[in-house]
């Protein structure tokens, strides 16, 4: 089978990839596609990478990333409609910016180019619906799966209908707006399970579909050098305002809160007096997110506001790189791993600290946990394992 994955990034992460890679929005489509795939960001080409291994015909697109966008148009002969003016003011503009943007704040990197970015990540523009649909008559595809069902227009994906066999539209656990024009889905997946019942009492054919990790990854790492006690990445926007107050209540347990290191987008909106804000240690993307992880002894993880299900990337990013993963506990955790002999759980911030005190004084213990861990994500929950199941799922519904 043929498939095309249709993806879209976080402005914040393009902001960083062409700022630290000068002149890439002036290469090749392939160049720009390599270079998104190689840092790893997200699900990366996980899906297609995988897809192929298993025998099938699969790419992925970017459909919000106008450079790379249209760079396929102009290699594939495409008029595209509407000035590509501020495209070529921004490649100037980055062209400027310095290679030590690969270390800067995130919100520098933002001054510089939020002006030219911005509106290029708008799904309005004209641009975004001729390329995507370009791609869509070009490839045929007989399955497309949509990753951004909140971002692509069901009315366009209804109007290409003709020029593919079978849609799929993949969500997790953020809120979804719907209605009867979804139909055009032929089959919903997610890997949270409140969204895959949402979608049943909505009519519709769907499947739980688990996030998971790409052994592929670990050849990427360098030898490890645990250099951080405890590393916490994530986020701490309006849906992780838990995270927030779960943090700060750690922070206050722990004799030494300098052990928990934070890395994320932006701690900017936090309180002056907020102990993340001392311990933040700036943005971490793709790559350098796995390094992370793969040079601290234990990863802390909290779900944020999303309850009461474990359904985030961390658990399967942190284990699969070698790190004990420290997370809070849920109901459905123990389908994934056994608590307390493959990950560590916690249902308190008093009791989070204790436990990151026992596994730091504990090594031996710490280090058995964390290999079951690793052992059982190679083992049941890398990417090859979920597109299997998601390329049995389409066979079974097609």
């Amino acid at each position: 089978m043929k498939f095309l994955i249709i993806n879209t990034d976080y402005p914040d992460f393009l902001y960083w990839l062409y700022a630290l890679h000068p002149g890439l929005e002036d290469r090749s489509y392939k160049e720009q596609f390599d270079t998104r795939a190689e840092s790893l960001f997200g699900v990366a080409d996980f899906y297609s990478a995988n897809l192929i291994q298993l025998g099938h015909e699969a790419r992925e697109i970017h459909a919000n990333n106008e450079w790379i966008q249209r760079a396929w148009a102009r290699e594939h002969g495409i008029i595209v409609h509407g000035p590509a003016t501020a495209v070529r003011k921004g490649s100037g503009l980055l062209r400027r910016v310095p290679t030590v943007a690969s270390s800067a704040p995130v919100r520098w990197l933002k001054s510089c180019a939020r002006p030219l970015l911005r509106p290029r990540m708008k799904q309005d523009a004209s641009w975004f619906y001729d390329i995507l649909s370009a791609q869509i008559k070009h490839d045929k595809p007989d399955i497309i799966l949509n990753q951004d069902m909140g971002g692509v227009s069901v009315a366009f994906l209804a109007e290409m209908k003709p020029h593919y066999r079978f849609l799929v539209g993949q969500h997790a656990a953020t809120p979804l707006t719907m209605d009867s024009s979804f139909q055009c889905y032929d089959l919903m997946i997610s890997s949270f399970p409140p969204t895959v019942e949402m979608f049943r009492r909505q009519g519709f054919s769907t499947a739980l579909n688990r996030l998971g990790f790409d052994p592929r990854i670990l050849a990427r790492l360098l030898p490890t050098q645990q250099k951080f006690d405890v590393a916490l990445v994530g986020s701490f926007s309006d849906v992780h305002s838990s995270r927030v107050v779960f943090l700060n209540t750690l922070y206050a347990k722990l004799d030494q809160p300098e052990i928990i290191k934070v890395w994320a987008p932006t701690v900017d909106h936090l309180p002056v007096e907020s102990p993340i804000r001392r311990q933040y240690m700036g943005p971490a993307w793709g790559h350098q997110m796995y390094e992370i992880l793969n040079a601290s002894k234990m990863t802390l993880n909290h779900h944020g506001d999303v309850l009461p299900y474990a359904n985030n990337m961390r658990l399967f990013e942190s284990t699969g790189t070698g790190t004990l993963l420290i997370t809070d506990w849920k109901d459905n955790l123990h389908e994934m791993f056994e608590p307390e002999k493959e990950v560590v759980t916690y249902r308190s911030p008093e009791e989070c600290a204790e436990k990151i005190r026992h596994y730091l004084t504990h090594e031996a213990e710490r280090q058995i946990i964390a290999s079951a861990g690793q052992a059982r994500t190679l083992r049941d929950h890398t990417y090859q394992h979920r597109l299997q199941e998601f390329a049995d799922l389409v066979c079974r519904n097609i």
